[in-house]
């Protein structure tokens, strides 16, 4: 039905537009409880794919990853539609409207995304204004970067991250620290060492139990990931999500509109995230948790990723292209693959390629 009724409606839409109707939708589908019809369309359960993550219950590994819901509207539609987590935000310490247009742009042929938003988002106190007394059906994690403004630099950017962060320590227990944003001014300087190490000092005293996780990017040299490792290491970082958009166009399918700025989402980035998931479980044995973004279009892909050592897996352009459905899709698909393999729970699988 998705392909062929809704998917062509959406599509004949400006990609942004199409965005914020389904925010919209979602918004007014969640306030009316109309959203809880979908659950037995759309939500798989299987003992086999419950979890505990970083302390917390997951009843599935499928997440909708970081951009999709900036401002926390949709925590309520999410659940019902069969994720077993969100991402919020990125949300950052002040308000952004947002890049010029387009800043959204789809790549038909190659079944991708060119995004370019440049972490536009209401600001954290009012997010955290919105989400900080709400029960939550599945885990929401937080997404926290930087605000996109070029002249906030050096320690002033350390502060403004620490400040979007502090704003927001209400909402979740878990953080992704997205320092690697190829889409603002100055985001993807986090990854240098020296101030990724500024900034970890300083949240290592502000966290207060909260589990955090460090976004990077598929681009970052291997010299520069191990660097970014150890700091992880030496200041009690959780984890990570691999990965974020990437910049680099080699391999794409030539359409209109490869030469747009931004960074690129969809099956691109499946073999370069793969590749850094295994690097990091490898390399520090399984001691990370991670959570795989990047590429998953199906349950195969996915089942990568956790092979690759993903405890959790995130998507968002799957779901534009192929709708709604495959989170269920993938959520089956997954149980049959661990059975196949003869994995009784997904955390057997964790990994298993690499060990």
């Amino acid at each position: 039905m998705y392909q062929k009724f809704v998917k062509p409606l959406f599509f004949m839409m400006d990609p942004e537009t199409a965005h914020n109707f389904i925010l919209y939708l979602g918004r007014f589908l969640s306030f009316t409880k109309m959203s809880r019809i979908f659950r037995p369309l759309f939500v798989f359960r299987d003992g086999s794919l419950e979890n505990d993550v970083l302390g917390v219950h997951f009843d599935n590994p499928v997440g909708l990853a970081g951009g999709f819901d900036k401002n926390g509207y949709l925590t309520d539609f999410f659940p019902d539609i069969g994720f077993g987590f969100m991402e919020v935000g990125s949300v950052t310490a002040h308000a952004y409207g947002g890049n010029p247009q387009p800043r959204l742009y789809r790549l038909i042929k190659n079944k991708s995304l060119i995004v370019n938003y440049g972490l536009m988002n209401q600001g954290a106190d009012v997010v955290n204004g919105r989400l900080k007394n709400k029960n939550f059906r599945i885990p929401i994690i937080v997404n926290v970067a930087k605000t996109n403004d070029a002249t906030i630099k050096g320690n002033a950017s350390v502060n403004d991250y620490v400040s979007g962060f502090s704003k927001m320590r209400a909402v979740s227990g878990i953080f992704v620290i997205n320092i690697s944003c190829p889409n603002a001014g100055d985001g993807r300087s986090f990854e240098d060492p020296v101030l990724l190490e500024k900034l970890l000092i300083v949240l290592s005293k502000k966290r207060n139990r909260a589990k955090l996780l460090l976004k990077i990017s598929p681009d970052v040299e291997k010299s520069n990931l191990d660097k970014i490792i150890l700091l992880a290491q030496k200041y009690g970082v959780n984890g990570f999500v691999i990965s974020n958009l990437t910049k680099n166009r080699k391999g794409l399918v030539k359409e209109n509109g490869l030469g747009l700025k931004g960074g690129v989402s969809g099956p691109i980035l499946a073999k370069k995230s793969n590749k850094i998931i295994s690097y990091v479980f490898k390399k520090t044995q399984g001691r990370f948790t991670i959570i795989g973004c990047g590429g998953i279009s199906n349950a195969k892909d996915a089942y990568e990723k956790i092979k690759c050592g993903a405890s959790l897996i995130e998507l968002i352009t799957g779901m534009i292209y192929y709708g709604p459905g495959l989170i269920k899709t993938i959520n089956y698909g997954l149980a049959e693959l661990l059975k196949r393999d003869g994995y009784t729970n997904v955390k057997e699988a964790v990994g298993a390629a690499v060990r």
